[in-house]
């Protein structure tokens, strides 16, 4: 009951990956892929811009293809270790089918740039969380990143301190706190 609930708030990479916990797959359909972006729309403007668009099962089958890629890539880049070369090319791969281009306007005061993605919906969509994956990955942080220490747990997050044990305090760490109390508590 506790994973219907995606994890939100770790780098977009482990949020994606995070969608699927020990308890089931939370982007099982088309909707619930739309929910998840709509838990990340205030993140990165692709969110926003899918909201409107209809989103189909290959972009669900291609974002949950992505997210086994960066799953396998994050786990082998937090242990030091050569992230799988088939990971790496789809990140690659995924990018590319959307390149991203800088447009340039005047807003009235200066010259702005918004970056975009040019393709179809779900090739920008896997060409953002590729992205995303890619500056994860490139990142010496991503050697901190720590599997939640709970025992039916296996999502993963980047913690701000270094005692953080658990993915969420409210998901894993009550019910770890309350257990141990219980154990040193129960009647003999």
């Amino acid at each position: 009951m506790r994973d219907l609930v995606p994890l939100t708030g770790e780098p977009l990479a482990l949020d994606l990956v995070n969608t699927a916990p020990a308890t089931g797959d939370l982007l099982a359909t088309p909707d619930q892929l739309r929910a998840w972006l709509k838990l990340q729309a205030g993140r990165f403007t692709v969110a926003r811009e899918l909201l409107t668009v209809e989103l189909t099962a290959a972009d669900l089958a291609a974002v949950r293809d992505l997210r086994e890629h960066i799953a396998g890539a994050v786990d082998h880049a937090r242990h030091g270790t050569r992230p799988p070369a088939a990971a790496l090319e789809a990140l690659n791969r995924a990018q590319r089918a959307a390149p991203a281009v800088s447009e340039l306007a005047w807003n009235g005061e200066a010259v702005t740039v918004t970056r975009r993605r040019t393709g179809p919906p779900g090739a920008r969509l896997a060409a953002w969380l590729a992205e995303a994956a890619a500056e994860l990955l490139a990142d010496p942080a991503v050697a901190k990143v720590r599997r939640c220490e709970a025992a039916d747990c296996v999502l993963l997050f980047l913690p701000a301190h270094p005692r953080r044990r658990w993915c969420s305090t409210a998901r894993c760490g009550n019910r770890v706190r309350v257990a141990r109390h219980y154990q040193r508590h129960k009647p003999a």
